[in-house]
């Protein structure tokens, strides 16, 4: 039971990554609040998780919702040690297509959301004496893609945001890590791959042959969560199949 004893947060926890990460830290022990948008989604993958799993509908985009999210959880649980920025949007377009919503819709969840809720939890985490935040970026926090301009760069500024964290709060015993997932199999991921030829190609990017799966993600994240990974922080752990390797 690596983590057992701690509390954690898990954004975009309804599906994909985020559910997978939550099943994996409810089987070594811990609680977890699994926060996203979508009410109804939350609820079942809180009750397939089970009793230490409570879903709370929540905008991290929000400053308003992120106060309440945090409140939630630790009405029920009574602390806060590990937070994982998950939540995440892939609007795909080049800097002439992609629109100015979309592009602000980018960074608001996927950058601003992860600065709110890393705030509103760090005095949570120093009074318990320490934590650990998981922030989930992307391969393409390091190289380019074609038509993702907003999302590429929004991942960019969650790896360089992490680093910045981890030395802000290393002395606090407060850790900050992001794992920089290639390809995995998820609901977002699916929207893309309606095109068997399209799928070929990005499947053709790995060099072990498939795209990856949120479990294999979730077991990074429980290493990072988990007191093994006591000297680890400000790194990338990519979990690619080999995409950056080239």
């Amino acid at each position: 039971m690596r983590l057992s004893g701690k509390v954690a947060i898990i954004t975009g926890g309804g599906s994909g990554i985020g559910k997978a990460i939550a099943h994996a830290f409810v089987r070594e022990g811990a609680k977890v609040v699994i926060a996203g948008r979508d009410s109804k989604k939350l609820d079942r993958a809180a009750a397939e998780i089970g009793p230490d799993c409570l879903g709370v509908s929540a905008d991290v985009s929000n400053v308003g919702s992120v106060e309440k999210l945090v409140s939630a959880t630790l009405d029920r649980f009574k602390r806060i040690n590990v937070l994982v920025n998950n939540a995440a949007v892939l609007l795909p377009g080049a800097a002439e297509s992609l629109s100015e919503e979309d592009f602000d819709q980018t960074f608001a969840i996927n950058v601003k959301g992860l600065w709110l809720l890393s705030r509103a939890v760090l005095p949570h985490m120093r009074a318990a004496g320490g934590g650990s935040i998981v922030n989930v970026g992307s391969v393409l926090s390091m190289v380019g893609a074609r038509n993702r301009v907003a999302y590429s760069a929004s991942k960019g500024a969650v790896m360089a945001m992490t680093k910045a964290m981890a030395l802000d709060h290393a002395a606090e015993n407060i850790r900050v890590n992001c794992i920089a997932p290639g390809i995995v199999e998820t609901e977002m991921v699916a929207r893309f791959s309606t095109d068997e030829n399209a799928r070929k190609q990005r499947v053709a990017l790995h060099p072990m042959g498939r795209f990856g799966k949120p479990e294999e993600v979730a077991s990074a994240a429980v290493f990072l969560a988990s007191d093994e990974s006591g000297w680890t922080t400000g790194s990338v752990v990519t979990i690619d199949g080999g995409y950056s390797a080239q």
